[in-house]
C-alpha cells in the first residue's frame, strides 16, 4: 500500500536531501531549481527528471538561459515506498541522482554506483 503524507512534509524530504550534498556542490549548482510536482505527465512512473544543460556542457556562450529545472515527483515515490525511512532513502537518491545529472553525470555512472 502506498505511503500518503502531506505535500510539505515530502518537500521537506527533498530539502533533507538536498542538505546531504557537500557544501562545495551546494555552492557549485548554477542556475538550477528545484520543484516537486505530483507525476509527470508523459511518464507517470518515473521519480525524476533533470531538464536543462549540464555544468560540463556549459560553454561561454551560456548566457541568458531560463533556469535548468531538477523535477521530484511525490505520487510515484510515495506509491512505490512501504515506510518512511524507505521513502527518506528513495527521495535521496532521486534527488541526488538529478543533481548528479546537473553536474554531467552519466545514467550509466549513477546507476552503477548506487544512484539510480
Amino acid at each position: 500500500m502506498a505511503l500518503r503524507m502531506s505535500e510539505r512534509a515530502f518537500e521537506n524530504l527533498v530539502g533533507d536531501a538536498l542538505d546531504l550534498l557537500p557544501e562545495e556542490l551546494m555552492h557549485a549548482m548554477s542556475n538550477v531549481v528545484i520543484l516537486v510536482r505530483p507525476h509527470n505527465d508523459d511518464d507517470p512512473t518515473i521519480l525524476g527528471l533533470y531538464s536543462g544543460v549540464a555544468l560540463t556542457e556549459r560553454t561561454t556562450e551560456y548566457s541568458g538561459f531560463l533556469p535548468d529545472t531538477i523535477e521530484i515527483y511525490r505520487e510515484p515515490l510515495l506509491a512505490m515506498c512501504d515506510s518512511i525511512p524507505q521513502l527518506r532513502r528513495e527521495v535521496a537518491v532521486t534527488v541526488l541522482h538529478e543533481v548528479g545529472h546537473h553536474f554531467g553525470i552519466s545514467d550509466e555512472w549513477l546507476h552503477a554506483n548506487g544512484w539510480g
